[in-house]
Formats: C-alpha cells, sequence, structure tokens
C-alpha cells in the first residue's frame, strides 16, 4: 500500500459514518511522502482524525469544522466554504487517492458503506482506490455497488461502526417538533438535520400519514417512522416509494436494519441536494437549524465568537430547493436561546451569513412560528421579535433604533 501514495498527491478521505478508521491507521503509521494533501467533509462526534498530524509537511483540505481540528496547524488546516451539491462536483476532478470503507451485503455483493454523498464524484477523479473492507458490517441493501477489481489495495478490518446516541429531548425540543409537526400535511416529503431538535419533530409525526423522505441523512428516529408506515413515500412524485438519503447515522440497530431494507436508496449529494432532482417532489419541507437569526432574516448556522464552528453544510442546497417545489417550505427550526438562556438566538444582526433572508419560509422557536414569506421588511422583524425569548423581545425592539 505504501507505494501507492506519491508526493503532492490529492487524498479524498470518506466521512462520518463511512470513514474507514482502521485504514487510517495504518496509513497514519507509515512513513508518508511529503505535501500530500488531504480532504474529507467530517462530522462532528464521528470523525475525530486531525490529518495534519500524519506528517511535518500534510495538510488538510475540509469543508465542516469539528471540535478536534481546532487543535491543528493553522498553516495547514484550509477550511473551504462550499455547500454540499458544490462538494460533489469539486471532488470530480483533482483527487488522485480515494480511501473508503465497503462491505458485503447480504447476498455477498460488495457496495460502499452507509455514506455515499460524494464518493462516487471523487473515485470518478482518482486513479487510486483503497478501500478498507469491514467484515462486521453488512452493507445497506440500497447503498451503491462496487466493483472489487477496480480498487488497488484492500485492506481487511472487523470493526463496529461508530453509532450515534440517541439525543436526549429536552421541553425545548419537543415544543418546537409539536409546532413543526403542525405544519406538515399529509403526504409531505420530508428532509431533516441532526441532533435532538430534527428528533422530537420526527417523534412528532406518528399521527401523519404517506409522508416521504429525501434529504441527507437517515437515523432512527426515520427508521421508526418507516416501520410504523408514516414514511411510506407512495405520495412521493418521483422515487414513490422509495426513501433517499445520502448518508445514514445511528445506532447499531438502525445499521443492522438497513442490511434489509430495499426501499432505503443512498445516492449522492448530486441527486439528494439537487435542485433539478428535488424540483419534481411536489410538497418538499425542508427543516434546519441556526446558530443565530437576525431580524432581517439572514441566518447564521456555522460561525460563533468569532470562530468557525461547523461549516456550510447542506442546509441552503434544501432551503433553495424547497422553493422550486411546488407547495414546498423552507423551515429553520432552533432553540429561542443559547447558554442556559443568556444569549438570545436572534439577534439584530448574524455574526456572518450562511442563508439569505430570501432563503427562509418559517422560523419556529419553542415561543412560536414566524411565517417570514411574503412579509415586508419591518414585518419580518416583528414576526421574529414575537417568537424571541420573552426577555430579550424589549432588547430587540429597542435594536431596531
Amino acid at each position: 500500500m505504501k507505494d501507492l501514495f506519491k508526493p503532492n498527491q490529492r487524498i479524498f478521505v470518506a466521512g462520518s459514518s463511512n470513514e474507514p478508521t482502521a485504514l487510517l491507521a495504518e496509513v497514519q503509521s507509515m512513513e508518508l511522502p511529503e505535501h500530500l494533501e488531504f480532504i474529507q467533509f467530517p462530522l462532528a462526534g464521528f470523525n475525530t482524525i486531525d490529518f495534519t498530524q500524519f506528517s511535518e509537511t500534510s495538510n488538510l483540505t475540509t469543508f465542516f469544522m469539528t471540535p478536534s481540528l481546532r487543535q491543528a496547524d493553522p498553516s495547514r488546516l484550509h477550511f473551504l466554504p462550499m455547500q454540499m451539491r458544490s462538494v460533489y462536483d469539486y471532488l470530480k476532478q483533482g483527487v488522485d487517492v480515494v480511501l473508503f470503507q465497503v462491505a458485503y451485503d447480504q447476498h455477498g455483493n460488495l457496495r460502499l458503506g452507509p455514506n455515499v454523498d460524494f464518493i462516487e464524484a471523487a473515485l470518478q477523479s482518482a486513479s487510486v482506490w483503497i478501500a478498507e473492507l469491514n467484515h462486521s458490517v453488512v452493507a445497506p441493501f440500497g447503498s451503491i455497488p462496487i466493483d472489487k477489481g477496480r480498487i488497488d489495495y484492500l485492506f481487511d478490518s472487523d470493526r463496529p461502526l461508530h453509532q450515534m446516541p440517541l439525543p436526549n429531548l429536552d421541553p425545548a425540543s419537543v415544543r418546537i417538533g409539536e409546532l413543526v409537526s403542525e405544519l406538515i400535511v399529509d403526504g409531505s416529503c420530508i428532509q431533516t438535520g441532526i441532533g435532538a431538535i430534527p428528533a422530537a419533530i420526527l417523534s412528532q409525526l406518528s399521527d401523519k400519514n404517506d409522508l416521504g423522505m429525501h434529504g441527507g441523512l437517515i437515523d432512527d428516529a426515520g427508521r421508526e417512522l418507516i416501520d410504523l408506515g408514516v414514511l411510506s413515500g407512495k405520495s412521493k412524485t418521483i422515487d414513490n416509494a422509495k426513501h433517499v438519503a445520502g448518508m445514514a447515522l445511528g445506532t447499531d440497530k438502525l445499521y443492522e436494519w438497513l442490511a434489509f431494507q430495499e426501499d432505503v436508496v443512498f445516492r449522492g449529494a448530486d441527486y439528494t441536494h439537487e435542485v433539478s432532482v428535488i424540483s419534481q417532489i411536489d410538497d418538499f419541507v425542508s427543516i434546519n437549524s441556526a446558530v443565530e437569526i437576525d431580524l432581517y432574516g439572514q441566518i447564521n448556522s456555522e460561525f460563533a465568537g468569532g470562530r468557525q464552528i461547523s461549516g456550510t453544510g447542506g442546509s441552503v442546497d434544501f432551503m433553495r430547493a424547497a422553493k422550486s417545489s411546488k407547495r414546498g417550505k423552507s423551515i429553520v427550526a432552533m432553540n429561542a436561546t443559547a447558554k442556559n438562556g443568556e444569549v438570545s438566538r436572534i439577534v439584530q444582526k448574524v455574526e456572518l451569513v450562511t442563508a439569505l433572508r430570501t432563503d427562509v419560509d418559517i422560523v419556529v422557536t419553542e415561543f412560536g412560528v414566524a411565517n417570514l414569506k411574503n412579509l415586508p421588511v419591518n414585518q419580518r422583524a416583528d414576526a421574529l421579535i414575537e417568537i424571541a425569548a420573552p426577555q430579550f423581545r424589549e432588547q430587540l425592539r429597542r435594536s431596531r433604533g
């Protein structure tokens, strides 16, 4: 394997639940050539490797900041702000080596593990494929097949996948979930993110009928709704009766369940986040969160305290795609405060703009719903102040001047 690495190569590393961690440990133990550039879209809590530590000249290009990267050498850590749909196209050229994880499915066919968001783009570009074959995993039935003969080096492992524990649902998240569920009608196709609020929203949908799923991920809450028959996909105008996701993040129960689910289909970000695809889905509801929103309706979902804390991600892709869907909705669901109620997340002006004020239709906090669609500027500010925490409302009114 060592001979496959050359100086100045650009190396894409699969992320989240499909990071080849045993393979990476082997790579890190080797004496590597100079000036390797690793590229990854890491996920906090899943991907903790700082690739600038692989050698004194190695670099990392990342599309997402995680706590483990805050100690990296800043001269060799390069944050690239880019929406997920654009990341896919970025990786279609200029990649030399791909490191990824594969597993056999229940029928003995080799497939990608439970994250396919960018891998096909990187494989299309790269001349060298290095894969970790994880024998402890049964690949998702709906994941992408891989030609074993095309892999240049196959590294065997036998390790459990990293699990994402079920989040604790606090009262504020539950209330947000209740309010958002009232905005979702039977037959809608939904997209949600990661964390307590998305889990709380999904937990409140058990009385809905024939919802669909098209988004970046599937988790245990989504699995439960599929098992209940709430998520059937029968109303979807494309991919009828199919649940489309780019990755799976959850417990072993989710990963084991996916091995037998023919109706869960894994697709790359060129499909899951593509506006021309989502525009064909009627009643598409995009549900995302934010660090803060200002009185103009601008969203910051990646920056706090003067530093990058996450990344652009795919939220803007989905927000804009929702507007192209017939009867689509772009919802931002967020806590009204941070730091145990000491800081308002609704502010006069955000620290950095991730999503434009034109990208958001509806904002939900535990204090209510602000429907910003078609509201003039002053009325938008009034609506947002009404769903701020009560102790901050007067201060926000005064800040308008």
